[in-house]
């Protein structure tokens, strides 16, 4: 009962809501496109794309822009390079994990220097790592934050249901969508966009270092029970959202990061589902 007392004291306040809310919204984003990502052997994009966001957050910071305005330079950049990563895992005389590499860590090193070259903050070791880890910044959120988070997640989602058969065709076989005249190659980049939108919603989740963790776990732990596509995408979106609530409300009670306890929660639910798909014969 005091648990509950103290969850209903907690949630009078406006930012704890506004954690739950836009915590639901990336973790359903995230997990719809963890399947395709994961099949397709693009999860490595996430981590890249993450390191490419905070190198964009800290040049918003060089401009002086707030919160509400620093979108307009991460969101175009991070999306930028979604479409370069993608294009250049497809050329064979560029081996695409050495260019992550390269793009990420340089990106995460940018970065940090911009922010102790231009920074105003007197505590710039905490605002690293809230960037990084996601310590605070989802119980930060303005109301703006909230409504944007709101209107990017329901395209992901329309985006999601409307190209469905596209997605699923792209996923398996690249050679039989073409053959069947889908175009793969926009379809792949579109992919990419999108990737790039979560990640960069997901920032203020779980910080530039975990995101990955949103789109891999949750697949991995349905890819443990069930064997379709749809049933996993189906319980991917289950597992994440569980997970990500319960990670919000155990920081909330215990003072603990929110980031790495969503991510804490997700791991120990891939282990659970683990346990269950071999008692259940999956193996």
């Amino acid at each position: 009962m005091e648990i509950f007392n103290k969850l209903a004291y907690y949630m009078q306040f406006p930012f704890v809501r506004y954690a739950l809310i836009v915590g639901v919204l990336i973790s359903v984003c995230a997990s719809l496109l963890g399947v395709t990502l994961v099949l397709k052997r693009f999860s490595y994009i996430g981590d890249g794309l993450s390191h490419v966001a905070f190198g964009a957050m800290s040049i918003a910071g060089v401009f002086g822009l707030t919160n509400d305005n620093n979108m307009v330079v991460i969101l175009p950049i991070t999306v930028v390079c979604a479409v370069f990563l993608l294009r250049a895992g497809q050329n064979r005389k560029i081996k695409g994990d050495a260019m992550i590499a390269m793009i990420s860590v340089g990106a995460l090193a940018l970065g940090y220097l911009l922010m102790n070259l231009f920074t105003t903050s007197s505590n710039l070791s905490g605002d690293v790592c809230s960037t990084l880890f996601g310590s605070t910044s989802i119980l930060t959120l303005k109301k703006g934050e909230v409504y944007l988070s709101v209107v990017l997640s329901i395209l992901v989602v329309i985006f999601f249901v409307v190209f469905y058969n596209k997605i699923f065709a792209v996923t398996f076989d690249e050679n039989f969508a073409k053959a069947t005249g889908t175009k793969v190659n926009v379809y792949n980049t579109l992919i990419a966009v999108v990737t790039a939108v979560i990640i960069v919603l997901a920032m203020n989740l779980v910080g530039s270092l975990l995101i990955s963790a949103l789109i891999i776990f949750p697949t991995l732990s349905a890819m443990r029970l069930f064997k379709s596509f749809k049933s996993v995408t189906i319980c991917s979106v289950i597992i994440s959202v569980f997970c990500a609530l319960t990670g919000i409300l155990i920081s909330i009670l215990a003072g603990t990061p929110v980031g790495s306890t969503i991510v804490a929660v997700d791991a120990f639910a891939f282990f659970a589902c683990l346990i269950a798909g071999k008692v259940g014969g999956r193996g």
